[in-house]
């Protein structure tokens, strides 16, 4: 479960960066945040509660 957690970020951490025309205006923040949440998930996956 959480391997597949870790997967789904990752790929969201990769969509949200504003290199795309579309999120050329989004800025830094929604990878910013999946960045937090990513660093987040990885850490209770080497902790074992996740």
């Amino acid at each position: 479960m959480g391997t597949i957690i870790l997967i789904i970020l990752i790929i969201l951490l990769i969509g949200g960066l504003p290199s795309w025309p579309y999120s050329s205006g989004w800025g830094y923040g929604p990878s910013g945040i999946l960045g937090v949440l990513l660093i987040i998930v990885i850490i209770l996956l080497l902790t074992g509660r996740l």
